[in-house]
């Protein structure tokens, strides 16, 4: 509360976690508490896969019935032929939590998505837009060609990379080329970061690993069983640039695969299971380490909704 004891309508919350952590079924229980308490919420998406409208079933987007009655934000809310890139979803993320905050209510914010928190918080290094011919042959060179671009003209930021990340060392290359400047240097001047202008209540669960990968096992196998193959084949049909996000996005190759012969539905399963466990160690490692060290990070099962979110409880 403020010092002359007027509500804060500033607040917002944030769970981020590791893909199958649980962190959707929080929200929804935090949200339903503080409907209890007398203040409407809201829940916001950070997750860069349930922002496809095409990807229901692979992102595990929450269903209406696990929604609860609690508006939902920001889900399923891009067609996959256009690329929601981290600058976008932070300026629609800004609209809702303003709009949120304006009805009196609280956000949640939910995902797992780094960047994206990032963008919102921190902000975005203003990088003017990537000129066509630098894109265009960006794209028509293979992950092995892009890094060692990068190596010879951007070495210092290569070196901080994932040499098979395609997405950020092809963002790296196209920066160097189209502006004549490292990304790293880019990114020392943010911009349109809204961490000093709210009340922050974050949350990092962080589960216990094994439990964690069998919960990614457990929900690859059943996303084969309640529409994932119908989904990716008509993503499939769509004929989309294979390099949109929707189409990288884990399941869609697995699937594909089996669709077209190359392997079984059992090696599709096993390669789903092996790709989602291994995002999922990325996501942990990442909420590990990178987010501010007073940032909580408890286990889903340890976390009390009235004390590790009792800012968001006051009058």
């Amino acid at each position: 509360m403020s010092k002359d004891h007027t509500p804060d309508l500033r607040r917002l919350a944030l769970i981020a976690g590791p893909t199958a952590s649980g962190k959707s079924d929080l929200a929804v229980r935090l949200a339903l508490a503080l409907q209890d308490a007398g203040r409407e919420a809201v829940v916001i998406n950070a997750d860069s896969a349930q922002v496809y409208a095409d990807l229901r079933v692979l992102s595990a987007r929450p269903s209406a019935e696990e929604m609860r009655g609690v508006p939902h934000r920001l889900f399923g809310a891009w067609d996959g032929a256009d690329a929601c890139s981290a600058a976008e979803w932070a300026e629609a993320a800004k609209a809702e939590i303003a709009r949120t905050h304006a009805a009196g209510a609280v956000p949640i914010l939910v995902g797992g998505t780094g960047l994206y928190i990032r963008t919102l918080l921190d902000g975005i290094a203003p990088v003017p837009p990537i000129h066509d011919t630098v894109r265009e042959a960006v794209r028509a060179m293979t992950p092995p060609q892009i890094y060692a671009a990068l190596l010879q003209e951007d070495y210092g930021y290569a070196l901080q990379l994932n040499r098979g990340d395609r997405q950020r060392t092809s963002r790296a290359l196209e920066v160097v080329r189209s502006t004549g400047k490292s990304l790293k240097e880019w990114q020392k001047h943010k911009v349109g970061g809204i961490g000093d202008q709210i009340t922050l209540a974050p949350m990092v669960l962080l589960p216990e690993r094994e439990a964690l990968y069998a919960r990614c096992d457990a929900r690859f196998a059943r996303m084969m069983d309640s529409g994932a193959v119908e989904e990716v084949e008509a993503l499939l049909d769509r004929r989309l640039d294979p390099l949109l996000p929707v189409m990288c996005a884990i399941g869609v190759r697995e699937i594909a695969g089996c669709s077209h012969g190359s392997w079984s539905r059992e090696e599709a399963i096993a390669m789903g299971q092996q790709a989602t466990r291994n995002y999922a160690k990325r996501q942990y490692t990442w909420l590990r380490h990178q987010p501010p060290a007073e940032w909580p990070r408890k286990q889903p099962e340890n976390v009390d909704l009235r004390d590790d979110f009792e800012i968001l409880f006051r009058n």
